[in-house]
């Protein structure tokens, strides 16, 4: 190479290296300008942090669940209805059918509400629900459907008249057409309401017979409500109920009697105050008055009274087994009362003493039978006070309590109330009152 062209070579290298030096120098300059118009790099506290945290994320909606679904058919009315809501509370459920409201209730957090007892059978239903969201807005949902029709349906009674006056031991007996496999949901589907506070249990004698009594005698002058919500419950598999059961009765006054066999005397209490120690008869060895702790079932003036070798027709009778065992007028054994045994099972009064205790006694007074040498029968008459308390719990399906009052009735564990049972004469007999012996 020349060294003219040399020359040229490295001027026009220096001028290239100074243009991509000018170049970069531009370069640089507009990415400072560039860095300038931006937010310097910033760490969580920084204010493009703060910037970005201000967009808070969308609220959701409430949302509703509904069982059973709309529109569906053939529901299983012991199932009921639920409402349950997400991201917000329930502000209204309303259930109807043929014009009447469908009770429920609402749980304490106010996400799910329940309705009471089973609904009819082979009814239409409908449902509107409404909650409110986090958000603050509302939302509703309605709802219809159909329960099933029962092939096979069942009916109850109630031994309780309406309005009508019973005594201190009186169970609630309720009868059932067929036999009840399923105890727990019918034990669920009963409701008691009392003017006075009561504690009780729920025992099943047989398949087919349902008794509440309670822990210890009732309290006098005591009004009691009976509503068994029967519609909808199934007692066995396929058999349903197809309509409720209410009744409404009184616990009146107190009487308590107490007859010994071994004294020949029997103590009568009205209104928790002693009104009488009258001179009795029992029954003769052979035809022992048993022992233990019965009821009142009916009376008549006269009663006729027929056995072995007799046919007669006695005044103020008052039966207490179904045997044929009564409190009675017995006038031709007033000079063996109070002091031996003569009758053949009954309890021997004198005509005046009788027509006390006649005028007094109504279905349910307690009649306790002490001193015999004979045990008494389980059902010979309404012996449920034959069973301790722990003895009557075993008896329920549910194994539980019953706490009544004139808001109705819950169940309970057993552990709150067990120290609550009294034996004395003027709230409940002893334990084991039915055994040989018991003075």
């Amino acid at each position: 190479m020349r060294d003219s062209d040399q020359v040229r070579h490295w001027q026009g290298a220096i001028s290239g290296r100074r243009a991509r030096l000018a170049l970069t120098a531009v370069s640089v300059a507009v990415g400072l300008f560039a860095a300038a118009c931006q937010s310097p790099a910033t760490t969580a506290s920084g204010p493009a942090h703060a910037g970005q945290a201000s967009a808070s994320p969308a609220v959701p909606r409430a949302q509703l669940s509904v069982t059973p679904a709309n529109g569906s058919r053939g529901v299983k009315p012991d199932g009921g209805v639920t409402v349950s809501a997400s991201n917000g509370k329930i502000s209204n459920v309303t259930v109807t059918s043929k014009g009447q409201h469908v009770p429920g209730s609402l749980n304490p957090a106010g996400t799910k509400w329940r309705s009471n007892w089973p609904l009819e059978t082979g009814a239409r239903y409908s449902i509107i629900a409404t909650a409110t969201g986090t958000d603050g807005k509302t939302v509703t949902q309605t709802s219809t459907f159909r329960t099933l029709t029962p092939s096979s349906t069942y009916s109850v009674q109630i031994f309780e008249g309406y309005h009508q006056t019973y005594g201190v031991g009186m169970p609630i007996i309720l009868n059932f057409s067929q036999p009840v496999t399923r105890k727990k949901a019918v034990e669920r589907a009963l409701e008691i309401k009392t003017s006075k506070p009561v504690v009780g249990a729920w025992y099943w004698d047989g398949n087919q017979t349902l008794e509440f009594r309670p822990q210890n005698y009732w309290p006098q002058n005591t009004d009691v409500s009976f509503t068994g919500h029967f519609a909808g419950v199934a007692i066995a598999p396929g058999v349903y109920g197809n309509g409720n059961l209410t009744q409404s009765f009184k616990i009146g006054a107190s009487l308590i009697a107490v007859a010994s066999t071994r004294t020949h005397y029997m103590k009568v209490y009205y209104k928790h105050k002693l009104l009488g120690n009258w001179p009795v008869s029992t029954g003769k060895p052979g035809d022992d008055t048993a022992n233990g702790t019965y009821l009142t079932i009916e009376k008549g003036n006269p009663t006729r009274m027929v056995g072995n070798g007799y046919n007669v027709l006695v005044p103020y009778a008052v039966r207490f087994t179904w045997s044929g065992n009564y409190i009675h007028d017995a006038y031709w054994s007033v000079a063996q009362q109070g002091i031996t045994n003569v009758s053949h099972g009954c309890v021997n009064v004198s005509p005046a003493h009788s027509k006390v205790y006649y005028d007094l006694a109504v279905p349910g007074d307690p009649v306790t039978v002490i001193g015999s040498p004979v045990a008494g029968k389980w059902d010979d008459g309404w012996t449920e006070w034959f069973l301790t308390w722990k003895q009557l719990l075993k008896g329920s399906a549910l194994h539980m309590a019953v706490k009544a009052g004139p808001q109705g009735s819950t169940f309970v564990s057993p552990s709150a109330v067990t120290a609550a049972t009294r034996t004395g004469k003027l709230h409940g007999p002893k334990p084991s009152n039915y055994l040989p012996g018991l003075h």
